[in-house]
Formats: C-alpha cells, structure tokens, sequence
C-alpha cells in the first residue's frame, strides 16, 4: 500500500492540546435516557497518535459513548474537550471542524455518487471561496477544486482505489467501501479518527488487511485512533490501551494483556478461552 505523493499527508489541523495533555477528554459523562443510564460516569483520554480500543458486550454502552463525543447526542452530564476546547453538546459538524471524524458499523457511503465523488465530500468542511465563488466559478474556486480533485485522488491512490474513482460507489465491494469511508472521514482532516466495528461484515483476510491499514494509517496520516471492535484477534493485535463496558459502566482499563486477564472481563465478555 503505498500513495502516490513521495511527502507524506499531515491531516491534522488547530491545536493539538496541552503540551504533554491528552487531545480527547472525556471526563465524567453520562447519558440518560428516560429511566435508562446508558453511560455512566465515563472518563476516557486519548493522546495524539495513540490507538485505543472500546470493547465489551452489545448493549454495553460502546456506540452510545462515541455518539456522545460526536455530537449525535448530548451528555446529561460531564464534560468533553478536544485539543483543550469544550466540545460537550456542539452539533455534529462543528465537532468535525474541530477535527473529529469517524464511520459508522453500518456503512453509510453516498451509493449513487461516484468513489471520488464521496471523498471530496469529505472536503466540503475546508471550503472557503463561498457560495458567490460556486456560483460564478471564481478563480479561487477553481484553484479549492483542483486542489481538492488531486487530494482526493492521492487518498484514493492511499487507499488502493483510484482505479476505481469513476465508479459508483454502491457498486464497490464490501471491503472496498469500508476502504473508502475510511478515506472520506479521513479528507475532513481529522486529528482523531472513530472507527465503529470497522471489521463487521468481513471475512479473516479481510479482517487481517484491515489491521495493516488501521495501523498504516495512524503512522501515515498521524492520526489518533479510537475504535469499537468485537473482533478481540484485531483489537489484541493493534490497540495499546483497552477500555472496557458493560451495562454502561467502566469494568477495565489497561494493555490487551492485562484486559485479558481480569477476572471482571473474563465474565463479561470475553471468556475463559480467549
């Protein structure tokens, strides 16, 4: 896997947080709904260039705390920050301008738009000629453009799939589209990346691709990873810390080594085999 530019893509923007500080804070969230505490007095960091895993058994909690830190919900309680910034409550676009991005365990790529089509979707967060330069095609805005079509082809190219820009997108196959919402999410610029069950659906080598890509791009794009994963072979494998749920409250934090030996975990949720 390699790009097709020789200088390698920095996508992280603005501040980057405290020196020597965490660049996501999540200190002391709940979320309440109704009678139901799906989370309950979450605390989690994550520092640039880490990877960290989310686990535990379905209905744990474990989309809800990265629909919490997205915006898609608002904490009953707590409070998050981002590169030093409150974030707790913002809508779902502002907190990718911030510079979270992330996918979603069911794919929700644009199916009749192509695959370039997608990713420069991706770009309209950073555009800056404006409606009046849309409209009359000024030529900063043709400049943004193709800046923006050459980028978009060079993840693409990243991403083994520039062969395939002028496709439809719904016409990928699976391992391509995740591929492929990976690289949208990754042309919003993001400093810290979301990854929802990114291996549902696939098969073992699909699964062992993934972790190289996962992997590849934390190093490539320097980004910070958090994902949810119930494949307990690829979250040992790639994530440094563990944090693990169950019934929306915190049962773990530690190295895969130590996650896998605790008694609380074992009993929750992986087993005695794993």
């Amino acid at each position: 896997m390699s790009a097709t530019t020789s200088q390698p893509l920095d996508y992280r923007t603005g501040p980057t947080g405290p020196a020597g500080g965490a660049l996501l804070t999540v200190d002391h969230v709940c979320v309440q709904f109704g009678g139901l505490r799906a989370v309950n007095d979450f605390n989690f960091t994550l520092n640039q260039g880490q990877l960290v895993g989310l686990i535990g058994p379905n209905g744990a909690g474990k989309t809800t705390a990265f629909n919490v830190v997205t915006g898609v919900y608002r904490p009953t309680s707590g409070h998050i920050t981002l590169g030093g910034f409150s974030i707790a409550g913002l809508p779902t676009f502002k907190i990718n301008r911030r510079g979270i991005a992330r996918t979603f365990q069911n794919i929700r790529l644009f199916g009749g738009l192509t695959v370039l089509e997608n990713v420069l979707v991706g770009f309209n967060q950073s555009v800056t000629h404006g409606f009046l330069g849309t409209v009359l095609r000024t030529p900063k805005h043709q400049r943004e453009d193709h800046a923006h079509d050459a980028e978009a082809m060079d993840l693409l190219g990243t991403f083994g799939l520039a062969e395939k820009a002028h496709l439809p997108a719904g016409s990928l196959p699976y391992g391509d589209q995740r591929r492929l919402e990976i690289a949208r999410a990754l042309a919003t610029r993001p400093k810290v990346l979301l990854l929802d069950e990114p291996a549902a659906g696939m098969n073992p080598q699909e699964t062992v691709e993934l972790m190289r890509l996962i992997r590849f791009i934390r190093d490539r794009f320097g980004v910070a990873i958090w994902l949810i994963e119930h494949d307990m072979k690829l979250v040992m494998s790639i994530c440094e810390r563990l944090h693990v749920l169950d019934h929306g409250e915190t049962i773990a934090v530690g190295t895969p080594a130590e996650v896998q030996k605790n008694p609380k975990v074992i009993g929750a949720y992986l087993g005695e085999s794993v």
